[in-house]
């Protein structure tokens, strides 16, 4: 046996060899072992039938339902329940509702409707006709317009007053302010005439008191000035440069949103008002509906009273704006004017805004009318009295 001390130099000694060990077959036992999930799986589908199988899964216990207790219906006294007082409920109908989620039964009385708006208001439905615009005016079937109907009815006071001048103011630009609104109605005479723009909120309530109060009521309808767009009268304005149908859709919008009103105003439209190609069709659709027309005297050029005239439709003109300058001073000069117009010719209509001012000055000046030899008249005695404007 040669070692490393006796072994000859440059001589590798020998080595025993390593013994190796075989190497399993990886790949065929793989793809045996896939074999038998995929087997496995096969057989799991063909022998287990499970129609949820797949779809998430969760337990809940359900308890037992309670049995449904029905209430007792609450029967109403038999006795007849006295005169209604304003403590009691009101009349109205009962019936039984049922729970739907418990099965109890109650007894409900439904309150009757209050009146309806025509006989709260003294409205007559035969003036007026719906429309996708909401109630317009219309003459009635036996001839009765709106102008009559809803005119506030006026009565000298004695023979010897019969004569005497007469004055008509008509406020505006109500409906917008809330607070302007009912200082309007509120603070002035009811022969005083008020006309509301078709904007705002809840316009039929403050038509309806200033009405029960007995104020005369029109439509200010809003027309082009000749600086439109700079200034702009608002939503829905009449302009000559949209079609006849346009304005009368338009002119349909403004009269829809409140009823009760004896005629129309313009709410600015200098501009509208000189054109006759666009003014002529608003008026004789008004004049159709039983209307009047009042031109708030602001523009020499309107032709408002020569077209309703020619259209044999009751109209009126402004005599004096009395509040073109708000100031208390500027306001007293202006009705001092309207009265000597008065005096005159025999009648003047004034015309004003809803300022705070203005309705101050118009009430104190008003209280003291008659001792001046002057009758405080609504806007539409005026129609007699001048029965056309040039």
């Amino acid at each position: 046996m040669t070692d490393e001390l006796n072994a000859p130099l440059g001589v590798e000694p020998e080595t025993k060899p390593k013994r190796r060990w075989p190497l399993p077959p990886l790949m065929p036992l793989a793809a045996g072992l896939v074999g038998l999930i995929v087997l496995g799986l096969i057989g799991t589908i063909l022998l287990v039938h499970n129609p949820l199988g797949g779809e998430p899964r969760a337990l809940a216990a359900i308890a037992e339902p309670k049995p449904r207790q029905m209430e007792p219906v609450v029967q109403p006294p038999p006795a007849a329940a006295p005169a209604a007082t304003p403590t009691e409920q009101p009349e109205g109908t009962t019936i039984n509702v049922i729970n739907g989620m418990s099965g109890a039964a109650q007894q409900v009385r439904i309150a009757t409707p209050p009146p309806s708006q025509e006989r709260a208001t003294g409205l007559d439905p035969r003036l007026s006709e719906r429309t996708p615009h909401g109630p317009l005016p219309r003459v009635a079937p036996d001839g009765r317009r709106p102008l009559e109907a809803y005119a506030r009815a006026f009565r000298v006071p004695t023979s010897a007053q019969s004569n005497l001048p007469r004055i008509a103011i008509l406020i505006g630009g109500l409906g917008i302010s809330a607070n302007g609104t009912s200082e309007a109605i509120t603070k002035l005479p009811g022969a005083v005439s008020l006309a509301f723009a078709p904007y705002g909120n809840d316009l039929e309530r403050a038509v309806m008191r200033a009405r029960s109060i007995g104020h005369e009521v029109f439509l200010q309808v809003p027309m082009e000035p000749f600086d439109y767009p700079e200034n702009d009268p608002g939503p829905q304005t009449l302009l000559t440069t949209l079609s006849a149908e346009r304005n009368t859709e338009r002119l349909f919008w403004a009269m829809g949103r409140f009823q009760g009103y004896v005629g129309i105003v313009n709410y600015m439209g200098a501009k509208f008002t000189a054109t006759e190609q666009s003014l002529a069709p608003m008026l004789r659709e008004a004049n159709r509906r039983g209307l009047m027309m009042i031109d708030d005297g602001s523009s020499p050029r309107s032709l408002i009273g020569q077209l309703a005239t020619g259209l044999q439709q009751p109209n009126l003109r402004g005599d004096i704006q009395i509040d073109r300058v708000p100031t208390p001073a500027e306001l007293d000069a202006q009705l001092s004017r309207l009265e000597a117009r008065a005096r005159e010719k025999g009648f003047a209509l004034g015309i004003g805004s809803a300022l705070p001012v203005t309705i101050d000055r118009v009430a104190n000046w008003a209280r003291a009318l008659e001792e001046r030899g002057i009758i405080l008249v609504p806007v539409t005695t005026g129609v007699a009295r001048r029965p056309s404007s040039g």
